[in-house]
């Protein structure tokens, strides 16, 4: 562990100040600590980076986005303005390719009001330089519902890996309860370590369900910070008309397990050994986002393996036009790239993909066959 690191003092310190700390608000300082943050302070995408997302990996993905960004827009009603609006929008590239593909439908494009959720002075910066043909109002997090900034517009929302980057708490099954599990910092080792508060805390009525059937020892998770997202967003369709699309990987049911992960150059790491320096992620829990959007009176639709959807989307046949026009080498590129998205070994079943709409709208794209 870099002991000089700004995140590493800062939470060194807090935690001599007031004790162990919760998992979520290790998470949040790890990754959005304005000085040290693993998002605030890098570009962690590609061969150079930590990870390499969906849109980085071929044009087809954010393509198919922007087509189903305007099939869309044609369910909800063609209005003549829309907030398009991404969370997490990485270097700006799936953006970029979706605006691309909205081009064949120039009415769409027109009314689109384009808005990226990004509190990261860098990735903004590529942002920037990716969308520099384009009218693009940025925000540090999602507006509130009510909030100016998107006025009364309808809204198509969309989240690739974003959810998963939230913060989450964690719980140890501990007798007949569940208690928090925290993080300590052992000063003789100079290393962060879980610890369990041992007192028991409610977990609300999903840990509840399941207390009765975790072991000694299990651990359950929740993100507060998920569930408030998506509260907002399905407050906002409600009230103003639109849809949402989240891609990320998670449990279609609520789950008791741990999945909170460290990835550093590629590699997987133990997730408190180098915060600031790698990406944390969590599971994210699509039955808790579907439960959030039906208390706001929407239909959710999925979550279908990434792979189903984005051939539902014709993903193949999109493949099949740009090999057209490609030479041997970006023909392997190609093939490469699509068994990457759709394999059943790769991201194909791993992502999974959920739609939130207004319940007076038909079924969304990519959903169409689903009972």
């Amino acid at each position: 562990m870099d002991s000089g690191h700004p995140v590493v003092r800062r939470l060194t310190g807090l935690i001599s100040e007031r004790g162990p700390i919760s998992v979520a608000d290790f998470m949040e300082i790890a990754l959005g600590d304005p000085d040290g943050g693993y998002y605030a302070t890098r570009d962690p995408f590609g061969v150079d980076g930590d990870f390499t997302t969906a849109p980085e990996i071929s044009q087809m993905f954010g393509e198919l986005i922007g087509l189903w960004c305007a099939d869309t827009w044609q369910r909800i009603g063609a209005p003549e303005a829309f907030a398009l609006i991404e969370l997490g929008p990485g270097r700006g590239t799936l953006m970029a390719d979706a605006l691309r593909a909205m081009a064949s439908a120039p009415d769409c494009l027109t009314a689109a009001r384009i808005h990226l959720v990004e509190n990261s002075p860098t990735l903004r910066d590529a942002q920037k330089q990716k969308l520099h043909a384009h009218d693009v109002t940025w925000h540090e997090r999602l507006p509130a519902p009510g909030d100016t900034s998107l006025g009364s517009l309808p809204a198509i929302f969309v989240a690739n890996e974003f959810l998963d980057a939230l913060p989450v708490r964690q719980f140890v099954k501990t007798g007949d309860a569940w208690c928090e599990r925290l993080v300590a910092h052992d000063r003789a080792a100079d290393v962060f370590a879980f610890t369990p508060t041992g007192t028991a805390i409610p977990g609300g009525p999903n840990a509840d369900r399941l207390l009765a059937d975790a072991d000694e020892g299990d651990i359950f998770e929740e993100s507060p910070a998920v569930i408030s997202v998506a509260g907002d967003i399905a407050a906002h369709i409600a009230a103003h008309g639109g849809a949402a699309l989240f891609v990320d990987y998670g449990h279609r049911r609520t789950a008791i397990g741990e999945t909170l992960q460290a990835v550093r150059q590629h590699r997987p790491i133990d997730p408190l050994e180098a915060p600031g320096m790698s990406d944390l992620t969590a599971h994210v829990d699509f039955q808790r986002v579907a439960e959030v959007a039906g208390d706001h009176g929407l239909r959710s639709l999925g979550p279908l393996d990434q792979g189903a959807f984005l051939q539902r989307l014709g993903i193949r046949e999109r493949a099949d036009i740009l090999r057209q026009k490609a030479d041997d080498r970006q023909s392997r590129d190609l093939n490469a790239a699509l068994t990457r998205l759709i394999g059943s070994s790769e991201m194909g079943t791993l992502f999974k993909v959920m739609a939130l709409s207004e319940q007076r709208i038909e079924l969304l794209a990519g959903f169409d066959s689903q009972s």
